[in-house]
């Protein structure tokens, strides 16, 4: 189990942590874990078209990567950047991006005003910069500009479920922001999740962050052929998630469990926990009721 950390997913060969890394991170409740994925749902799986569709909707797209050329064009009274997208590409995407969305996504992303960038025809754009010596540095920045999709995803995969009566198409996406995705038109938000356990608790509430832990855990093992009651796994989730948040097993959050001092006691620097008790007149609340 040490060694296989990592098992690919889905046609694009994607690096999904497992074996003990993975429980490492889902016990101590890891913020930002190394490979986040979120598995959206589609509401018309039956469609590799659509399933394209919601995925160019999803995933990050710059400009350098739908323009046939960003150039620089000077002239005796006027020095301007000409952008000219490439139509017949962004067709071939399904991208729902066009001039007009292009240039409110450049004004945005470089806080550029409306009155140095306009549309010129239907795949043609002019920017002009307020100094002539930053027309460069606005050109090198125009490629990375994000036109399409949600920026902390950095890829999406279509996986097929042949499991049923007929084929089955969800995406696979690399990154987070499960808000946006569930949000994104095209996606089922009903069966829509992610790997990322404190993500989950921010959006869906504590209680499906308690599922996705037992139900995490439980595939982490069963995926290197170890087998384990459920009742544990409740008996951990229940543990990390009691007091309204994800707490992990470590120093920091079993410090906010601290009504317990035989919790804290069992966990490490198990004599300064009972002299500190014991010197209090600390009373452990879980034997109280029995006393």
């Amino acid at each position: 189990m040490t060694l296989k950390t990592f098992h690919f997913a889905g046609i694009a060969s994607m690096n999904i942590t497992q074996g003990v890394p993975r429980i490492k991170e889902l016990i101590n409740a890891t913020k930002s874990i190394s490979t986040p994925v979120v598995t959206a749902a589609l509401l018309d799986y039956t469609s590799a078209d659509i399933a394209r569709a919601v995925k160019m909707r999803v995933e990050q797209t710059t400009l350098g990567e739908i323009c046939e050329y960003i150039e620089e064009v000077v002239l005796p009274d006027d020095t301007f950047i000409m952008i000219k997208l490439y139509m017949k590409r962004i067709k071939l995407l399904r991208l729902e991006v066009d001039a007009n969305s292009v240039c409110e996504c450049i004004m945005k992303s470089l806080k550029i005003s409306s009155n140095n960038i306009s549309v010129v025809d239907d795949d043609r754009i002019v920017c002009r910069s307020t100094l002539p010596s930053e027309m460069w540095q606005l050109k090198e920045s125009l490629t990375g500009v994000v036109v399409k999709g949600i920026s902390t995803v950095r890829r999406a995969a279509i996986r097929i479920d042949n499991s049923g009566d007929e084929n089955k198409h969800y995406l696979i996406i690399e990154g987070e922001g499960l808000r946006k995705v569930m949000a994104t038109y095209g996606v089922d938000p009903r069966r829509t999740h992610s790997n990322n356990i404190i993500e989950v608790a921010q959006t869906l509430g504590i209680e499906a962050a308690r599922n996705m832990i037992i139900s995490e855990i439980r595939s982490t093992m069963e995926n290197h052929g170890i087998s384990i009651d459920v009742r544990h796994l409740m008996l951990l989730a229940d543990t990390m998630t009691y007091r309204g948040e994800v707490l992990g097993i470590t120093r920091f959050g079993l410090a906010k469990m601290k009504e317990s001092a035989l919790m804290l006691a069992s966990f490490e620097k198990t004599a300064d926990h009972l002299f500190d008790a014991a010197y209090y007149g600390q009373a452990d609340p879980i034997l109280g009721e029995f006393l």
